[in-house]
């Protein structure tokens, strides 16, 4: 069927910076929620500075690229990259200046009268400052190496958002040429939050412990001034992987320039002298609008570590603990095997376990019946009892493969030294695919049952992390379906070298598919719509940009068809506008737990197809990464993943956001059901 043209005319496609800026404020509006545990309010702010961090190392960093090399052609918005940036800028000062007010005017004041204190150099007694001269004299002191910039003017190198300290000193040293300038770099090993030793509740920081005790570092000199400051950089690695004999090799090498990359932002305290800026911002090469006056820490992600701190379970939310496996999977006399035989079960995390994920392999590896094990692996943090599990494996004499992705962003440095340990154990590490992520999630185990060998397999729609897998709401699916595992067997082969692409029968991949396949479904439901039937799109995911995914819910809503689309993050479509998007809805729903699973249901309930899957509808993950997407064929499962993943999240009235026709967002607040509340707590 012959496609329409796009229907991406100027205004129709919102700017990609500024709906993930908007994202953050919606992270923030938790840290202002008075229902939300005090401490966990603070979280939510740390998270939303932990993301801006990157967002400026990562997409300000790029469209600084796109300005200095003179490209000019517009984007998808019509915007080019330095009227992108220039809005970026604004949006991002106007997200800070927010951020801080509400640390400054809210959470610190409501943390005092709880009683957890973080006291300014201003407010310690005498009896604090000696503590604090203690703590800086034997924790801090020894770590720290001053370095002055020499007669040449030579500045030294300051690491990307590495906490630093400005020194000018009144007169220079003939000495070692110093000009009356140093810089005083804070090791990372050093705890930025400090707790005082005569109050558990106080706590001081640890910039304003050396900005207090900086004269000890220059013993028998003349501070003139002093500020902390922390400058971003440009953090994306950059790889010519055609021309890489080694990957893991090259990355490695390149892993070393992430901290020295062009400076993005520079973050001072409001009350910095004024000879400070000027000369940081020359220094890094930077402009007035790229400083950033701040009224509180220079780095508020480190605020993180209060949270912890504060023993203070009170003020926290109270553990979560899984519910009952509806599989019994998670009863040890259980045979898993026999269990997926008999059906195929679903697993909804963090209310569904994690554990039994891990459990699976673990039975996998113990089972002398398992001949092989095959996994991809994304992020998994630095230690991983699935890399534990893999390695145990390998040296049981069992054919291990694990594709490991080792261009997980930030994760790289991990991932190489998991692969390294992999390697070391025998086990065949497979490092991704030339020009492509290796974003898909599955784990395949082979087992000889009689003349047979069948197959067993996880898919799932989040990464292989314990931590993670607590925090983030992802699906799974355990299932011994011979096309599903057939499938996944003919997709592990492509990545690891072995095979040729092949047609799969039951699976969905990108690159080889994905965004026609699911761009032919949503045209479908226009043509459905078109004939008089009854049609409707629903999906849940991360992110929504893929401009021609964009066009096709376009045309199917202009057709009649009623989507409705639950984005947690960035959002580049406009819902409800008439003649265009007047049938498309679009909820946001940000809670304790980070919503992570992506879902897409084509057609109404009795005539659909209920899918799960690792990609979002972005143009990277179609184009750029291997993903796999899987149907939920049982209608019982497929029936629970729309009511937890889709209909659901339509009732809460307490944690959903529903963006407007301008991209703006309004919450939902009175407050009656959170669907994050009620599937941690009774979920059936």
């Amino acid at each position: 069927m012959a496609r329409s043209a796009p229907l991406l005319a100027p205004g129709t496609y919102l700017n990609r910076e500024s709906a993930l800026i908007a994202f953050q404020h919606r992270v923030l509006a938790l840290a202002r929620d008075p229902s939300v545990p005090l401490l966990e309010r603070l979280r939510f702010l740390t998270i939303s500075s932990s993301n801006l961090d990157e967002f400026f190392e990562v997409r300000v960093a790029r469209l600084r690229q796109r300005v200095a090399f003179g490209l000019k052609a517009p984007g998808p918005d019509g915007l080019t990259a330095a009227e992108s940036l220039a809005r970026t800028m604004t949006e991002a000062h106007t997200l800070v200046a927010e951020q801080h007010r509400v640390l400054v005017q809210e959470l610190l004041p409501a943390l005092e009268v709880a009683g957890v204190r973080l006291l300014s150099p201003a407010r310690w007694t005498t009896q604090q400052q000696d503590e604090v001269r203690a703590l800086f004299r034997s924790l801090v002191l020894p770590l720290l190496s001053p370095t002055s910039v020499d007669a040449a003017g030579t500045f030294p190198h300051v690491q990307n958002k590495h906490l630093a300290v400005l020194v000018l000193l009144r007169e220079s040293d003939p000495r070692t040429g110093s000009q009356g300038l140093a810089v005083v770099q804070v090791p990372r090993s050093l705890p930025r939050v400090m707790a005082l030793p005569s109050d558990a509740c106080a706590f001081v920081l640890l910039s304003d412990v050396v900005v207090a005790c900086i004269g000890e570092v220059f013993p028998g000199r003349h501070i003139k001034a002093c500020a902390p400051f922390r400058v971003t950089r440009d953090s994306e690695l950059w790889l010519i992987e055609e021309e890489a004999e080694d990957l893991l090799e090259a990355l490695q090498g390149e892993l070393h320039h992430r901290n020295d990359g062009d400076a993005v932002r520079l973050e001072v305290p409001a009350d910095s002298p004024e000879a400070i800026e000027p000369l940081l911002l020359g220094q890094f090469g930077l402009v007035q609008a790229d400083l950033y006056r701040v009224p509180g820490p220079v780095n508020l992600h480190r605020l993180a570590a209060l949270c912890d701190l504060a023993e203070r379970p009170d003020l926290r939310h109270p553990p979560h603990v899984p519910r009952a496996d509806q599989g019994r999977l998670d009863t040890a006399d259980v045979d898993v095997f026999e269990t997926l035989r008999r059906g195929d079960v679903l697993l909804h995390h963090p209310y569904d376990s994690a554990g039994i994920v891990l459990d699976f392999l673990r039975r996998a590896v113990a089972d002398p019946q398992v001949r092989a094990i095959h996994q991809t692996l994304y992020r998994t943090g630095a230690t991983s009892p699935y890399v534990d599990a893999l390695c145990q494996a390998a040296r049981a004499g069992k054919e291990v493969t694990a594709v490991v992705e080792l261009r997980a962003r930030f994760d790289e440095e991990a991932n190489i030294d998991l692969a390294q340990r992999m390697h070391d154990a025998g086990v065949h590490v497979i490092h991704g695919v030339v020009g492509h992520k290796v974003h898909a999630k599955l784990l395949l185990v082979a087992r000889q049952e009689g003349a047979e060998l069948r197959r067993y397999l996880h898919l799932g729609t989040g990464n292989y992390h314990p931590q993670n897998s607590r925090q983030y709401t992802d699906l799974g699916l355990l299932t011994a379906d011979p096309a599903l595992t057939r499938d996944a067997h003919h997709l592990l082969q492509q990545l690891t070298g072995l095979g040729a692409p092949r047609e799969l029968k039951r699976l969905l991949q990108a690159p080889l598919g994905l965004q026609d396949q699911m761009i032919t479904r949503i045209d479908a439901q226009a043509q459905r719509a078109r004939k008089g039937k009854p049609a409707q799109i629903r999906a849940k995911m991360n992110a929504l940009t893929d401009p021609k995914v964009i066009a096709a819910l376009y045309r199917a809503s202009q057709a009649g068809v009623d989507v409705e689309l639950v984005v947690r993050g960035i959002c580049c479509l406009r819902p409800g506008v008439p003649g265009l998007s007047e049938r498309i809805r679009v909820r946001s729903l940000v809670g304790r737990f980070l919503e992570h699973a992506r879902v897409y249901v084509f057609g109404p309930d009795d005539d659909r197809q209920v899918w799960a899957g690792s990609a979002d509808w972005m143009e990277r993950n179609f184009t750029r990464r291997v993903e796999v997407c899987f149907p939920l064929h049982d209608p019982h499962l497929a029936d629970r993943a729309v009511r937890e993943c889709l209909t659901l999240p339509w009732q809460d009235d307490t944690q959903a956001w529903d963006m407007q026709p301008d991209g703006a967002y309004l919450r939902s607040r009175t407050g009656k059901f959170s669907v994050q509340a009620f599937l941690a707590t009774a979920g059936e």
